[in-house]
C-alpha cells in the first residue's frame, strides 16, 4: 500500500517509526547509564559527542542503510568512548588536551584585553556578564573567568576586601603566562 501524500510505502514508515523509537530509547538508556555528566555543562569535547549522538539517532531513524541494531551499537560505542575520555581526563590529567582551559578576562577591576580577544568576546559582552552578576563598577569584580564550558564566572570582591582564594584561580590561564594566582 502506497501513501501517495507521504511518498512512501506503509512498511517503510513503520520501519522509520520503529527505528526512531528504538534509537531514542537507546539514547535515553545510555544517558541514564552514563549519568548526569553526559549532557551537563558542555566542554568542547562534550559538545562534539552531543552532535554525534544527534547525527547517529537521525541516521538510524531515517536511513534505510542503517539498521536499528547498528544505530544502537554506534550509540553504545560513542557513550563508551565519551566515558573513557572522561575517565582519562580525571585519572591521567588529559583534561588539558581535551578541553579548553579557563581563561582570565578580568582581575581586580582591570580587563585583560588580550584574553578578551582570545575568548572572542567584546567589552560589551563582558559588561553584560558583569551586569548579570550585579556588578555596578569594575572594581567590584575581583576576577572574571571564561570557563571551559563557555560560561563566564564573575567573582565579586568580598566584603572587607578579602582576596580571592588562590585555589579558585589555580587552573585559570592568565594568558601567555602561568595560571592567574
Amino acid at each position: 500500500m502506497q501513501f501517495s501524500a507521504l511518498g512512501a510505502p506503509m512498511e517503510s514508515l513503520l520501519i522509520v517509526a520503529t527505528a526512531t523509537c528504538g534509537a531514542y530509547l537507546s539514547l535515553v538508556l545510555f544517558s541514564r547509564i552514563a549519568g548526569l555528566r553526559s549532557f551537563s555543562q558542555m566542554t568542547n569535547f562534550d559538545m562534539a559527542a552531543t552532535v554525534a549522538f544527534g547525527s547517529m539517532v537521525a541516521t538510524t531513524a531515517v536511513s534505510a542503510k542503517t539498521s536499528l541494531l547498528e544505530g544502537v551499537v554506534a550509540l553504545g560505542v560513542l557513550f563508551t568512548a565519551q566515558g573513557v575520555l572522561a575517565w582519562a581526563r580525571r585519572r591521567y590529567g588529559a583534561e588539558r588536551l581535551l578541553d579548553s582551559g579557563p581563561l582570565l578576562l578580568m582581575r581586580d577591576g582591570v580587563v585583560v584585553e588580550d584574553n578578551l580577544a582570545r575568548a572572542r568576546m567584546s567589552r560589551g559582552d563582558l559588561c553584560s556578564k558583569l551586569r548579570l552578576a550585579g556588578v555596578t563598577a569594575f572594581d567590584q569584580a575581583a576576577a572574571v573567568v571564561m570557563e571551559s564550558t563557555g560560561e563566564v564566572s564573575v567573582l565579586r570582591r568580598a566584603p572587607g576586601g578579602a582576596e580571592v582564594e588562590p585555589e579558585l584561580l589555580a587552573t585559570v590561564s592568565a594568558g601567555d603566562g602561568p595560571p592567574a594566582i
